[in-house]
């Protein structure tokens, strides 16, 4: 990602952020093993980042903050690992929902919480439903959730209206398919972010980054802060989005 000149700085107000920022948290372990410490401490300092992130989000005015938790190729990892990061996800459900209704957040969830223990899927739902009235930033969780998956669940929900007879097949057209995607309703992803230096989008909202402007910084995701945030959102408003429009020509 490259560096912000003097010329680019410029303050950050609740009218210049992007409504929708997703970001894939990537670099925990890598943090860790730099450290010389187990992987669980690089999680750790992760959620710590996140709680950052989300407060900073919020207080700039973006509408929707994304979090890429794990993948659902993630599940495929080590089971001490994934039993790591199921134990993290647990402890978090129990202990932030409080704060985010605080902070007046919202919560949703996306991914395939049928892999998820009983005791999860209930924290998670009734963390949802805690927060489902606040009015604030809407905070959404990624966790055991892949793009093709997505887009498959969508296109099940889709064929079941059809052979319900609530639909036809020429009815079908982008804006029916994104209707029964995992972030309908809310604002098109603007932002994507990916930390830890790899440069690739990794199955996450494959649908709803058509369009986005895609950014990589080589810093860990652990020690990604709001500056370097600021420092992203002051690039994505130099960049020419023209949506797949040719630009008119004096």
């Amino acid at each position: 990602m490259r560096t912000m000149s003097s010329e680019d700085q410029a303050p950050l107000n609740t009218n210049s952020a992007p409504k929708h920022i997703a970001i894939i948290m990537d670099g925990n372990g890598r943090w860790a093993k730099a450290k010389h410490m187990p992987r669980a401490h690089g999680h750790q300092k992760g959620v710590q980042t996140v709680r950052e992130i989300v407060k900073h989000c919020a207080k700039i005015g973006v509408d929707s903050l994304t979090l890429f938790a794990f993948s659902s190729e993630n599940m495929k990892r080590s089971s001490e690992e994934v039993g790591l990061l199921f134990k993290l996800f647990l402890t978090v459900l129990k202990q932030e929902t409080k704060k985010l209704s605080d902070n007046n957040i919202r919560l949703k969830i996306i991914g395939d919480m049928s892999g998820f223990t009983e005791e999860i899927q209930a924290l998670a739902n009734d963390a949802e439903l805690l927060l489902r009235h606040n009015t604030g930033l809407n905070l959404i969780i990624a966790a055991n959730y892949g793009g093709q998956w997505d887009i498959a669940q969508a296109a099940k929900k889709i064929a079941a209206l059809a052979i319900e007879g609530q639909l036809q097949a020429e009815d079908i057209d982008v804006e029916v398919f994104e209707k029964h995607t995992a972030l309908a309703g809310l604002p098109k992803v603007d932002l994507l972010i990916r930390t830890s230096g790899e440069v690739r989008v990794s199955n996450f909202l494959l649908w709803d980054i058509a369009y986005s402007e895609l950014f990589f910084t080589n810093t860990l995701w652990p020690d990604f802060g709001p500056d370097e945030l600021d420092e992203v959102i002051l690039s994505f408003h130099s960049r020419d989005r023209r949506f797949g429009a040719r630009k008119e020509e004096n």
